[in-house]
């Protein structure tokens, strides 16, 4: 092979590299942290009785405020239910807002 040839795609990669990494910091998308927190008290069964797959969706779902009943979830008892309603409402996102869920 030629040296030639290999200097070549060493820049080539050097330059792609460094546009991946510049379009990285100007383009990526900030998650809510809500959906996290929401996801961890959940019971992670993914059981998939709410209707969304697993427990990281259902989360997302009621962050979004497609979903505004913490009931859909089977797999939680009243106490998790409690404390994710109270949790969504007294939690603001980045937008500011909070999120009124039913039990």
């Amino acid at each position: 092979m030629s040296l030639n040839a290999i200097l070549a795609l060493a820049v080539i990669g050097a330059i792609a590299g460094c546009v991946l990494g510049v379009a990285n910091q100007f383009l990526k998308v900030e998650d809510d942290p809500r959906v996290e927190a929401v996801s961890g008290m959940l019971p992670n069964a993914n059981c998939g009785g709410c209707g969304y797959p697993g427990c990281a969706g259902f989360a997302d779902a009621l962050v979004s405020g497609e979903v505004t009943s913490v009931k859909k979830c089977v797999a939680s008892n009243p106490q998790i239910r409690g404390d994710i309603q109270k949790y969504l409402s007294e939690t603001p996102g980045p937008d500011g807002e909070t999120i009124k869920v039913t039990v």
